[in-house]
């Protein structure tokens, strides 16, 4: 089982805080550091100062979406970033939801799994150096190839999902599926939806990386790392639009689920964090003691089919807490 880091979602003073991330990450044995794209700096620049000033660690975007730049345009940059980490890189991409590409991008949220489909096929042709004459249902597209040397190896392509279908999706047109929000027996539940999708596509699933992005926060202050876990919780089902909400709802805490949204959406931010119990925050990440955190990462790490646990932070965690987490949690 590989140990990732998943790299602060929340804002960060500098590109060189989140630099030093991945440099203490490198240092302490992790495997790679995945980057998410929100609304803050851009994945593509700041892994390229990861890139730079790392050596060995694989880097990842964890995700970018498919929809606010072209299929085209994201092979070039998964080209390019695999060239200047010295193949280090891996794509990890997905729709995101109708609330944030229509709000933030004005692009309309139409058929994201059709789209997400078209994009890793077209991405992976791109890598290859082919001549793009591809004839889709979202995309026709004529003419595009590299002008530079394609990248060798190709940079593996991943997809982002949360429901049934996106993971199967996943598993049947990506090399990996990347989790997020899911209890252990709904990440099981959904595993045998990968591996239909693998199934489906023909594909070994023994090519094929999953990786749980898991909220963890390791402190001496156990009600500090608690509030912190249960704030960031309340954030993505209340105010991420549906999609988390959703999939809570899928696994079982459907009355939460909607506790918990109804409560935020009325800015009601404590009654919010009231709503999630302590046994729903153990079932969706790791936070305490550093002793206790290692003992409830161990009941992940060993789920069937799962290749790597990224060890991600509470939007609220300040750079020490964050900085000790890394440390409490890294690789043995």
């Amino acid at each position: 089982m590989h140990r990732d880091l998943f790299l602060p979602v929340a804002a960060q003073p500098t590109v060189d805080a989140l630099v030093e991330y991945a440099q203490q990450a490198e240092a302490a044995g992790y495997e790679r550091v995945w980057l998410p794209e929100t609304w803050g700096r851009d994945a593509v620049t700041t892994l390229t100062a990861v890139a730079e000033r790392t050596d060995d660690i694989g880097i990842g975007t964890s995700i970018v979406n498919v929809y606010s730049r072209s299929p085209a345009l994201l092979g070039q940059t998964a080209a390019t970033l695999q060239e200047v980490s010295g193949g280090r890189f891996r794509l990890g991409l997905g729709p995101s939801g109708s609330i944030l590409m229509e709000g933030w991008h004005g692009v309309d949220f139409e058929r994201p799994l059709r789209r997400t489909r078209e994009t890793v096929e077209i991405v992976k042709r791109v890598c290859a150096g082919e001549s793009l004459e591809y004839d889709g249902e979202i995309f026709q597209l004529s003419g595009f190839r590299l002008r530079c040397d394609p990248p060798d190896p190709a940079p593996p392509v991943d997809a982002g999902g949360l429901g049934p279908k996106s993971v199967e999706l996943a598993g049947r047109f990506a090399d990996g599926w990347h989790a997020l929000m899911v209890t252990r027996e709904g990440l099981r539940e959904r595993m045998a939806d990968f591996r239909r999708g693998a199934d489906l596509g023909d594909r070994d699933p023994a090519d094929q990386r999953v990786t749980l992005s898991l909220p963890c926060i390791a402190l001496d202050d156990r009600e500090r790392a608690r509030h912190l876990a249960r704030e960031h919780l309340a954030f993505y089902v209340g105010g991420m639009g549906t999609f988390y909400r959703d999939a809570l709802a899928r696994q079982g805490y459907e009355d939460a689920a909607h506790s918990i949204a109804s409560e935020w959406a009325n800015r009601n931010r404590d009654a919010a964090m009231d709503a999630i119990s302590d046994d729903l925050l153990d079932d969706l990440g790791v936070a305490g003691t550093p002793e206790e955190c290692r003992e409830r990462l161990a009941e992940w790490t060993g789920i069937d089919g799962v290749d790597a646990v990224s060890i991600s932070f509470p939007r609220g965690a300040d750079p020490a807490e964050i900085t000790r987490t890394i440390e409490e949690l890294a690789p043995s």
